[in-house]
């Protein structure tokens, strides 16, 4: 699931996934890699900052793997507040805010990716950073005082004085029929689906699941395997790298050695294809790479960018800005 040095070739992007015919299986397979992932990369102090549909690749077994670290930072960078980050239609309220962050901004974004997964539609698209915002609040309602005051006073100025909105209601947001059909046999059921969606589409990071409790959801749960979801995080050598100045020729240098050293543990038995089977499980690779729609779990079960944020403006927060 995560990032090889030497990518194998995959057959989509979740993009193209979206808009497939997906069963309750296959959907919540999939979440469950991408949740999988994600907890290594936040148990190695990893935060990705910029998940979405046309980083995520799929193939036609119904494996999955994360792309694009180019936004990601360790936990312990000065970088990690920055509002430069993720991807606007799946931007976590806290980085619009300006607030500060935590891993769980990636577990809004998965929320986003489901909630699209669903409907077939980005659910929250907004124009620019603050009708972003807007677009949050008139769906999931405004948030609370003990959310508002912790925010900027010029940020909670400008919050309270937008119109209040109750939000929409779950089963409104995302009726029965959004989802895949389920039949009586069927172990996992849309109200769970739908439940999962309702946890992690919170404003407040602090009432959001986290990646350990999404993983134990009883939608994802089925798929649990410690060998995958319990594995040793990935190792960083120097988690202060990316702090330090370098010269291209320099990151060249860098990326040859990580190389090298790749190759080096390769020989010595860590190889790819044992890491691919430790995260992958036991997926077939017999389905057709070029039917996607026929993907098969082969398990029991058990865009746009900009780069603001509400708290980079010192003057009145109005949407000319």
């Amino acid at each position: 699931m995560l990032l090889y040095l030497v990518m194998e070739l995959m057959d989509a992007s979740l993009c193209q996934v979206i808009h497939m015919d997906l069963d309750h299986e296959r959907m919540s397979y999939l979440l469950y890699q991408i949740l999988c992932g994600i907890r290594h990369l936040h148990s190695a102090g990893i935060i990705h900052r910029d998940l979405k549909p046309s980083n995520i690749v799929v193939k036609s077994d119904c494996t999955l793997k994360i792309l694009d670290f180019g936004l990601a930072r360790t936990a312990c960078t000065n970088f990690m507040m920055t509002p430069y980050v993720v991807t606007r239609y799946y931007r976590a309220p806290e980085v619009i805010l300006g607030m500060k962050y935590k891993e769980n901004v990636d577990i809004w974004s998965v929320g986003c990716i489901m909630g699209e997964m669903v409907k077939g539609s980005v659910i929250f698209q907004g124009t620019d950073h603050i009708d972003q915002w807007n677009k949050v609040i008139e769906v999931l309602g405004t948030p609370t005082m003990e959310f508002m005051n912790r925010l900027m006073e010029t940020v909670r100025n400008y919050v309270l004085n937008k119109p209040q909105y109750p939000g929409v209601n779950f089963a409104e947001l995302f009726p029965d029929w959004a989802f895949p059909s389920e039949t009586e046999q069927d172990k996992l059921k849309t109200g769970q689906a739908r439940d999962l969606l309702s946890k992690m589409l919170v404003i407040d990071p602090e009432a959001r699941i986290s990646v350990e409790e999404a993983l134990n959801h009883p939608y994802i749960h089925v798929w649990y395997d410690p060998a995958e979801a319990d594995a040793p995080p990935p190792q960083i050598s120097d988690k202060q790298l990316e702090e330090r100045e370098h010269s291209i020729d320099q990151w060249k240098e860098l990326i040859y050695d990580e190389v090298i050293d790749w190759e080096e543990r390769s020989k010595n038995g860590v190889t790819k294809e044992d890491c691919s089977d430790a995260v992958s499980g036991s997926a077939s690779q017999s389905s057709s790479a070029n039917d996607i729609s026929s993907m098969s779990t082969e398990q029991t079960l058990a865009s746009d960018t900009d780069s603001s944020s509400i708290d980079t403006l010192t003057g009145p927060l109005d949407e000319s800005q």
